[in-house]
């Protein structure tokens, strides 16, 4: 029969478990917060709630104590711990699933340190499947998708915009959208412009008549 403490282990070893399986499938795909980060993290939700239930059984007829409180504090702190793995680079963001799966772990932390052992682990599988299997499904969508965005950067030549939708226009690409930001010596031109493609076989196409154009320094496509 477990004593009181090694049940708390026990708690802690299965946190630190279920937070490097979630942790192991970001270190794979070379995350911002991987494998130790969020066995870090689900540990230490783990511990507050354990802590919690300690203060709770120690003070419980001498003050009133709730023991929800410290886990509570847990789920709205751990936001600047994920704000740290989201990433900006020019218009794409990087980081919000690693950041949501840190919330989440924390959450699979609170759940096995409050004894919630079935809930922790259901919670785990969900979240591993949803980062590997969903994933998979997610980028079979993303390729079925013909909207893309185009980026180009070009000298500011006077008619620049009017080629560059003749190019497009000459593969039935129709713009959706088109964003272009000058920097402050107006010698360049940056574009980023939303296409939708009425065949993608076209694109390697339309890229190298960009790229070709006079003045244009760099096209790259998301």
């Amino acid at each position: 029969m477990l004593t009181l403490h090694g049940i708390y282990i026990l708690r802690l070893l299965l946190a630190c478990i279920l937070g490097g399986l979630i942790g192991y499938e970001r270190e794979h795909t070379h995350r911002p917060a991987g494998f130790r980060t969020h066995i870090l993290v689900c540990v230490g939700s783990a511990l507050v709630m354990i802590t919690s239930e300690f203060i709770f059984n120690k003070y419980l007829h001498i003050a009133s104590v709730d023991p929800t409180r410290l886990g509570a504090q847990v789920i709205s702190g751990i936001g600047f711990l994920g704000a740290g793995t989201i990433i900006r680079d020019g218009f794409n963001v990087k980081g919000l699933t690693t950041a949501a799966s840190l919330w989440a772990v924390s959450c699979v932390g609170i759940a096995v340190g409050s004894g919630f052992y079935e809930g922790a682990i259901a919670a785990t599988i969900l979240i591993y499947i949803t980062l590997i299997i969903l994933r998979r499904v997610e980028k079979s969508l993303m390729a079925k998708n013909t909207l893309k965005i185009i980026y180009i950067q070009s000298f500011n030549i006077p008619g620049q915009i009017g080629l560059i939708s003749e190019v497009l226009a000459k593969y039935g690409v129709s713009i959706k959208t088109m964003e272009f930001m000058n920097n402050q010596e107006e010698k360049n031109l940056f574009l980023k412009v939303s296409v939708k493609y009425s065949d993608t076989k076209v694109r390697g196409s339309v890229m190298n008549d960009l790229h070709n154009l006079e003045g244009v320094q760099k096209v790259y496509e998301e």
